[in-house]
């Protein structure tokens, strides 16, 4: 994997939650992956395995739990977003969106039969669309959005 740039704002908030999340670090070990990580930021991004996967794994809470939204605003929170989508997590996420598009648009201009959404469990839901005698089943949960089965 080549170096993940970070641009304008995406820099300066990822730095920012760098430097919280070490200023709140107990581990030295850890707070020495943080500087390093700070480091590739400020310099051309990371480009190691460990400094992506933690650049991603910071960028994920900071967004799941609002923080981002709450101290940078909508701005600042798009900011992010961009640079999730360009992270391996938030490529794999938009292929599997993407596959799961694809097979929704395989329904157009055929009569709709039925559509059902069922609890799987906490934060996982099971999409059942049937239209035109097929029936298309998409599992949504915190890892996205996944095509489980095509069936005609």
């Amino acid at each position: 994997m080549t170096a993940v740039a970070l641009r304008g704002e995406e820099r300066e908030v990822a730095l920012a939650e760098v430097d919280a999340v070490r200023a709140a670090a107990q581990d030295e070990a850890y707070r020495g992956r943080l500087d390093a990580l700070r480091a590739a930021i400020e310099d051309e991004g990371p480009a190691e395995p460990g400094e992506i996967a933690e650049l991603e794994r910071l960028v994920t809470i900071a967004l799941q739990s609002g923080r981002i939204r709450a101290l940078y605003g909508p701005g600042g929170e798009q900011a992010l977003l961009r640079l999730y989508r360009r992270l391996p997590g938030g490529v794999e996420l938009g292929q599997s969106a993407a596959a799961v598009a694809e097979a929704l648009t395989g329904l157009q201009g055929r009569t709709l039969e039925g559509v059902s959404l069922t609890a799987v469990g906490p934060g996982a839901f099971s999409l059942a669309v049937t239209a035109g005698g097929v029936q298309l089943k998409v599992h949504l949960d915190r890892q996205g959005a996944r095509l489980a089965s095509v069936e005609a």
